[in-house]
């Protein structure tokens, strides 16, 4: 309907989740590294956090109001279908890593074929939100319907803003931290300046020891 709201953190967010598969991929597959130590890592915590917030928000806030939207448009229905099918076809993928890592002796060869169906899953779901989904809201969604799934997922991600708004920003440029930064209040800005992005910056989240004990 209009290109007057802005779809950046939809981008950011994704980049940010492909960012970690690539993590994910070098801690599972690494010569010097051991696969089963991923539960004791902040960026396995860290990914599954923020990969739930953004499909919560999807699932509750953007897919539905899509589907009032575009009714009798049997074709843009069915791509909403097969976007919500291949949310639904993640979620059991990340719980199967969790059971495999969770078991006494892990085994390296499964939890590979298991982190491996992750990535090329999550990744092509990623590219045929931004070839397909990302166009039809463009079209159909009003800004303040845009703007109320941006909230949603802002509420998923604020109790633990600390930790994921630098998750969220780390390798975006400047421009665009400043950018996602302006709307937070000026407290949160100075927070995120002086102690947040400071403090994800010293820890390496992909090594044991580095995950949250509570």
């Amino acid at each position: 309907m209009s290109d007057a709201f802005d779809l950046t953190v939809m981008y950011v967010m994704h980049d940010a989740l492909r960012r970690e598969l690539a993590h994910l991929d070098r801690m599972t597959t690494g010569a010097d590294r051991d696969p089963g130590q991923l539960p004791a890592t902040a960026g396995w915590a860290l990914f599954k956090k923020a990969l739930h917030a953004h499909h919560t928000a999807e699932d509750e806030a953007l897919w539905p109001v899509l589907r009032g939207r575009l009714a009798g448009h049997p074709k843009d229905l069915a791509l909403l279908e097969a976007l919500e099918a291949e949310h639904a076809a993640i979620v059991p993928l990340v719980k199967a890593i969790d059971a495999a890592l969770a078991a006494p002796e892990v085994d390296h060869l499964g939890l590979g074929i298991l982190t491996d169906a992750l990535a090329t899953g999550l990744a092509g779901h990623l590219k045929h939100e931004e070839d397909t989904a990302l166009p039809l809201v463009r079209r159909a969604l009003t800004a303040e319907q845009w703007g109320r799934f941006r909230q949603v997922q802002a509420q998923l991600i604020c109790p633990e803003a600390p930790l994921m708004l630098p998750w969220l920003l780390d390798g975006a440029d400047e421009r665009t931290v400043a950018k996602l930064l302006a709307p937070l209040p000026a407290s949160v800005r100075a927070a995120y300046t002086t102690e947040w992005a400071p403090a994800y910056t010293a820890v390496d989240r992909w090594s044991p020891g580095t995950a949250p004990t509570h």
